[in-house]
């Protein structure tokens, strides 16, 4: 029986998380598992991963393959350096005292750089928080600028409809224009009377 590490998916569509299970390579994705040993979710970021580190190094040790998937989150949280050091304990490369401080300074290194990750989500969140701020403050203030200069047309309209209108003056002077032509046009008319006699 080949025994694997691998993922069970769990949760709903779009929304996936996963159990970390020992199982036999034969039995399908979700279905029956030898033991639990962890949790990992993808969603959240810096992902989510919750494992039994003594249960999974043990599973590695007695035979135990890892998914793809399974050999990243079981290197990222340090259980295969684990058993890589432990190895060489066995073969003789160094005591066991040196394995431990070896392992303790990867385990200091990995965590600085997780935090460092996590402080540069926070930092890139609040920046992106300010410059979302910024542009909605450069819009709202465009759009006042238009609103200011909107009513001032409106009050100028305004404004020249209750004068009162020169359209009313130039008609009668229209009219007087036309009355002269009108009665010239007449005159000539009435010179062509015969003369008396």
């Amino acid at each position: 029986m080949a025994v694997k590490i691998r993922l069970a998916r769990k949760g709903r569509k779009k929304l996936a998380y996963y159990h970390i299970v020992v199982a036999d390579s034969r039995s399908p994705r979700d279905g029956r598992y030898i033991e639990k040993i962890g949790k990992y979710n993808p969603l959240t970021n810096p992902a989510t991963i919750e494992l039994d580190f003594d249960k999974a190094l043990g599973w590695l040790q007695n035979g135990a393959v890892p998914s793809d998937t399974c050999r990243a989150i079981l290197s990222y949280k340090g259980i295969l350096i684990k058993k890589h050091l432990l190895e060489g304990v066995k073969k003789g490369a160094f005591d066991d005292a040196e394995a431990t401080k070896r392992f303790e300074e990867w385990m200091k290194k990995n965590e600085e750089k997780i935090d460092a990750k996590k402080s540069g989500l926070e930092k890139s969140k609040d920046d992106r928080l300010v410059e979302m701020l910024a542009a909605e403050k450069k819009i709202n203030e465009t759009r006042a600028a238009k609103l200011t200069k909107k009513q001032a047309d409106l009050a100028a309209k305004a404004e020249a409809a209750s004068k009162p209108a020169p359209v009313e003056e130039t008609a009668p002077a229209a009219e007087a224009a036309e009355t002269p032509l009108a009665e010239a046009t007449e005159a000539p008319v009435a010179t062509e009377e015969k003369p008396q006699e």
